[in-house]
């Protein structure tokens, strides 16, 4: 039988809640995401998008307003036409910065700038989403969304 000092078993004990300590701060970070988001009108219509399948059930085909990550060293207005263009080969002109959410999904953080936007045509082509639905501001509560976009929902529709 081994025996320990008074002192010895002190230091391991701290230890293991040292240990303890850090894993919970540890596992309180999340990934963070910054994000922007286009609310395209047209004709008093809103553009809805549907997401692909995905892994994350709370995202997978759920509707959202389009757009993407914002890249290193890139503007939000920039990273906004990159998106549109890349997801939708749609161009548009960006209006004012709408509402800045803050949203914590299970695996990660989104920080997601929402700008109002203007489109000169419906023409779009879906490269990355499985629908493309335009509504007016009364029938945007019909779609399943996208968590991060509820509070935009709710203040366009007044």
């Amino acid at each position: 039988m081994e025996f320990f000092g008074r002192g010895e078993i002190i230091g391991k004990y701290e230890n293991i809640m040292l240990v303890n300590s850090l894993t919970s701060i540890l596992g309180n970070f999340m990934k963070t995401i910054e994000v922007v988001a286009a609310i395209v009108m047209n004709d008093n219509k809103f553009l809805c998008t549907q997401r692909g399948v995905s892994k994350l059930d709370y995202i997978s085909k759920k509707y959202e307003f389009p757009g993407g990550k914002v890249e290193l060293n890139e503007s939000r207005e920039v990273a906004l036409a990159r998106e549109m263009q890349e997801e939708l080969h749609m161009d548009i002109a960006i209006v004012r910065h709408y509402l800045t959410v803050e949203h914590t999904y299970p695996d990660f953080k989104i920080i997601m700038h929402s700008y109002l936007c203007d489109s000169k045509t419906r023409d779009l082509v879906l490269t990355e989403h499985l629908e493309a639905l335009w509504l007016g501001p009364d029938e945007l509560e019909s779609l399943d969304w996208a968590a991060a976009d509820i509070p935009i929902v709710e203040k366009l529709k007044g």
